[in-house]
């Protein structure tokens, strides 16, 4: 993560349109904060327990903390790269914390029912968002360019793919209590997915300049 940043930060030198720099600022932070957290629970600080029946669960609350603030910043990157309206991203930033939040209180829940309960309602807040990424984002971002249609194509497929496998792998982990995915493999498995989710979007958003500079020129107003 903290790679990705320098990476970013090079990427970066250089851009003095302030609506480009947007886009730099924005990924910067998502990786900057994932390294934090990270750096968090690799020394210890970031793990609690909760017991659950009989059983103790580890937990890394850290992966929380960070989510609760990345996703609604890569949710930013795709909205403004589609040109989106302030109503469409209150909707998109609304509905992930909503999706975290109780993704929070079913990791933390102490019982098996209630944590399958919201991991239920936390699925489906995220349904919902993929349905606006899919629909009303989608719509906004075929108003651009084609190349910037295209990219906002594959970073949404992106985003899409990914983040439909984080419930997977939580239910089938230690934390969904399923624990077919034992703790080392279940971390490791977020890990991955966090490093695509975050390095891997940022250097396929940052690849290309002229891309983000049509992407921040007005576009003409319809007839």
């Amino acid at each position: 993560m903290t790679i990705g940043t320098l990476y970013f930060i090079g990427r970066g030198r250089g851009v003095r349109d302030p609506k480009m720099q947007e886009f730099y600022i924005i990924t910067i932070f998502i990786t900057t904060i994932a390294a934090a957290m990270y750096f968090a629970m690799a020394t210890g600080f970031g793990v609690t327990e909760v017991t659950v029946g009989d059983e103790a669960l580890t937990i890394y609350w850290a992966r929380y903390a960070d989510w609760i603030f990345t996703t609604p910043l890569l949710l930013l990157d795709l909205a403004l790269l589609a040109g989106a309206n302030r109503n469409t991203i209150a909707t998109l930033i609304g509905l992930d914390v909503f999706m975290i939040g109780t993704g929070v209180i079913a990791t933390f829940s102490q019982t098996p029912a209630t944590r399958i309960a919201w991991w239920g309602v936390s699925t489906a807040a995220l349904l919902v968002l993929l349905y606006f990424l899919v629909g009303t984002l989608s719509e906004s971002a075929r108003a651009k360019s084609p190349e910037v249609a295209s990219l906002f194509g594959t970073l949404r497929n992106l985003v899409i793919v990914l983040w439909l496998l984080y419930p997977v792998v939580w239910i089938l982990g230690t934390e969904g209590t399923f624990g077919i995915l034992p703790l080392y493999w279940e971390t490791a498995a977020f890990m991955v997915l966090d490093l695509a989710a975050k390095v891997g979007f940022g250097v396929v958003l940052l690849r290309s300049r002229s891309v983000l500079e049509r992407a921040v020129a007005p576009t003409a107003a319809p007839a």
